[in-house]
């Protein structure tokens, strides 16, 4: 019997996901099972070097995914780019292992994808938990408004905020990014782009491939009828001071790529001189000296990577 060419493959990145990952292989499983011929997946799990047995039970599971265990953490983007070479499919599907899909958001989103030939990146309606509306769309970040939201000036309405909020998400409609949690590309568009800039360890990473996907004349659309259910940092909760320097890191990076160098030395003071001292005045007036520790310590991460990010943002 000649195999099925896949027609989606679906890359998720893994770090001590543990029980998130595998419902989000159950999910994918039921999803295979209800599709039948009529979309066959290729779905592989990279995993970051995780230490909470996640990948333990992969292999004997009947049409489990391929493996690729990273020695080390090598970050999202990377390991997004590693997946994603492992296949051959002409849609490509990056999937958050706190994510879980049905048969019907998989098939419809890739129809949506490809029955426009100007349409290149697809992202659906993320649902928490609760049966909420994530509103996890978002503006192309300008170098006032990276400035603007490091200083909270988009609270006070000075400037627009990151996430579209203002929008209840519920019409269908181009948008500058949707979340990397469930992002669907075409293959040739992401070979051509160079896949994920690896250079964003985590953060940023997806808000960069939908930026220059537009400019390479594609769009990215908002699916409202795609519906997915998202947990929400599922697996980097639990490591606040490594999110937070991720965070401010990838920011700078960002800055330094798309506005300048300048933009991104402006951000790296008012990481130091504002998010931080912020972040532990909050920390403190919750009384919590645990998070406020975690801010100090985020804020010496972020310090130690300052040699890196000036060497990155030259290039």
């Amino acid at each position: 019997m000649t195999p099925v060419t896949p027609a989606l493959d679906v890359v998720i990145v893994n770090w001590n996901g543990g029980a998130l990952l595998r419902a989000c292989l159950a999910s994918l499983a039921a999803a295979e099972a209800a599709l039948g011929d009529a979309l066959a997946l290729h779905v592989v799990v990279v995993d970051n070097a995780s230490s909470d047995g996640s990948l333990e039970g992969l292999a004997r599971l009947r049409h489990g995914p391929a493996v690729v265990a990273n020695p080390d953490n090598q970050g999202f983007g990377r390991a997004c780019n590693a997946g994603a070479a492992r296949g051959e499919a002409a849609a490509i599907l990056f999937l958050n292992p706190d994510a879980r899909v049905t048969a019907e958001a998989l098939l419809g989103a890739r129809a949506a994808l490809m029955a426009d030939e100007a349409t290149g990146i697809v992202g659906a309606q993320l649902l928490d938990e609760a049966g909420a509306v994530q509103r996890a769309c978002a503006r192309r970040p300008t170098a006032l408004s990276l400035l603007g939201q490091a200083l909270l000036l988009d609270r006070a309405g000075l400037v627009p905020s990151h996430f579209m909020t203002e929008w209840d998400h519920a019409d269908e409609r181009p948008v500058d990014q949707v979340m990397g949690a469930f992002l669907m590309i075409r293959r040739p568009l992401f070979t051509a782009l160079g896949g994920f800039d690896e250079r964003f360890f985590v953060y940023y990473e997806d808000v960069d491939l939908c930026a220059r996907a537009w400019d390479a004349g594609f769009a990215v659309r908002h699916l409202p009828g795609i519906r997915v259910r998202h947990e929400g940092q599922g697996t980097t909760r639990a490591a606040k001071a490594h999110r937070l320097a991720c965070f401010l890191d990838s920011q700078i990076r960002y800055a330094a790529k798309h506005h300048g160098r300048a933009t991104a030395l402006a951000l790296v003071g008012t990481a130091f001189c504002a998010q931080v001292p912020l972040r532990l005045v909050q920390a403190l007036a919750r009384l919590s000296v645990r998070e406020a520790g975690e801010v100090l310590r985020g804020a010496g991460l972020l310090a130690r990577r300052l040699p890196g990010l000036a060497r990155s943002s030259t290039r």
